[in-house]
């Protein structure tokens, strides 16, 4: 069998951890979770994290940091990376799972990253700007000396901007190395499926998640991880559903309203994932009842072993 990385994309709420679960089975491997915010300890509901008792393959990449830790690309990169040569080495095929592209991006492809680092005196200093005058006049500031990759963030990022700032500082571009990325250097033989499903079905699935994430108990772990530090100053409390239901919690707005805020977001935030994929020549799609049917688990499994290679990605 060819030594090779599987991955199980799309966007969220599209049935992802299913199917990679239903591969993993036939494969006889594991599963590894390509999700920034799955990393965090008891951030299970908000993030549709496959309870322990009902996961019938081992789950890697969920719980590794607490959430006052500021986790990061270059982090998972090198920890999700330990999991795949672990799986390569003992002869099995690993299957990654998830829906944060730069994740999955850091893990397959050769990715590097800025040396700036949260606290130090720089970053400070461009954080700082967004405090002062706002996250548009650090995006302005961008635009003056690297104007490309201004337009590519939207203002308001301001993380991004930040990165993208340091970046310039350093001799590098932003806007460079993200063509680079999509030009995928590989460090896995990786191949990418993707499930595929009418926008609207989708829309009305992620509507019905968010709806049982709130009667599964969504504000309560929220309150119960306020206390143990999660702030919407952290990474993990910038994460949808969390960060909406810590400003209703402040009494900033309504639960319900907190609610229709969380469905919005989702519903932008698949529509990001579908575009970062579309960007990916790689992705063979399947089709949300070819996932229903077994037929995607058996199509992919396949591949694992370089079979179907004639796939049709274009589908």
């Amino acid at each position: 069998m060819t030594q090779r990385v599987v991955c199980i994309v799309g966007p969220t709420a599209s049935g992802k951890s299913a199917l990679a679960e239903e591969v993993a089975l036939l494969l006889g491997t594991t599963v590894v979770s390509v999700d920034a915010m799955q990393v965090y300890r008891g951030m299970d509901v908000g993030t549709a994290k496959t309870p322990v008792a009902r996961r019938r393959v081992p789950l890697e990449m969920v719980d590794v940091a607490d959430v006052t830790e500021d986790y990061s690309a270059r982090r998972f990169q090198l920890e999700a990376r330990a999991c795949v040569d672990r799986a390569l080495a003992e002869g099995r095929v690993p299957v990654l799972c998830g829906g944060t592209g730069l994740y999955l991006d850091a893990v397959v492809d050769e990715l590097d990253f800025v040396a700036g680092v949260r606290g130090d005196a720089r970053r400070r200093r461009y954080e700082g700007i967004a405090e002062r005058e706002g996250a548009r006049a650090l995006w302005e500031l961008l635009g003056r000396v690297d104007p490309e990759s201004a337009a590519l963030i939207h203002p308001h990022n301001v993380r991004r901007v930040v990165r993208a700032l340091e970046m310039h500082d350093e001799g590098d571009s932003y806007a460079r190395r993200d063509g680079g990325t999509r030009r995928h250097e590989p460090h896995y033989d990786a191949v990418l499926w993707g499930i595929r499903m009418p926008r609207e079905r989708l829309y009305a699935r992620i509507d019905e998640r968010v709806g049982r994430m709130f009667a599964d108990g969504l504000v309560e772990e929220v309150r119960s991880l306020a206390g143990r530090g999660l702030s919407r100053d952290s990474t993990a409390g910038q994460a949808i559903g969390y960060k909406e239901v810590l400003a209703a919690l402040a009494g900033e707005t309504t639960m319900d309203e907190a609610r229709e805020l969380v469905c919005r977001r989702t519903r932008r935030y698949a529509k990001r994932q579908l575009s970062w994929l579309r960007r990916d020549g790689r992705v063979r799609w399947v089709d949300e009842g070819e996932v229903a049917s077994g037929r995607a688990a058996a199509l992919v499994a396949a591949s694992a072993a370089g079979e179907g290679e004639a796939w049709d990605a274009s589908r």
